[in-house]
């Protein structure tokens, strides 16, 4: 059973499936949401130990999310790695005002979003022990 769990909300097929794959094999748990509109009653469900979320989703934004996740005194402090395929400077900064713990534009590396995810979780406490 993997050590921890991430929620991704992503809603381009490929690209959630490419992420889940990755973390999968290092020894995450992850759950795909694919639309913004239901993504706060589903991180109140799951309790991630993180979010990955997508800036332009259906639904609802991230950003808007984001700000309704950093304003419940329960969820606030889940670490969020925020994705744009907008990788502008004001996508950024919008992020990180929202609170976003990290950012990472479209196209990334699938080993980049990784390595951001267990910087902001503190570290590779998700890889499975040996046999």
């Amino acid at each position: 059973m993997p050590n921890k769990q991430v929620l991704l909300i992503e809603d381009e097929p490929h690209i959630a499936e490419a992420i889940r794959f990755i973390l999968s094999r290092a020894g995450w748990g992850v759950s795909v949401l694919g639309d913004g509109a239901q993504a706060m009653a589903r991180i109140a469900e799951d309790l991630p130990d993180a979010i990955i979320l997508d800036l332009m989703l259906p639904g609802r934004s991230g950003l808007e999310i984001l700000v309704d996740l950093r304003a419940d005194a329960d969820l606030s402090r889940l670490p969020v790695l925020m994705l744009s395929a907008r990788g502008q400077g004001r996508d950024r900064e919008a992020a990180e005002r929202a609170g976003a713990t990290a950012f990472l534009a479209k196209p990334f590396a699938n080993a980049d979003v990784l390595a951001r995810l267990e910087a902001i979780t503190g570290g590779g406490e998700a890889r499975r022990e040996p046999a």
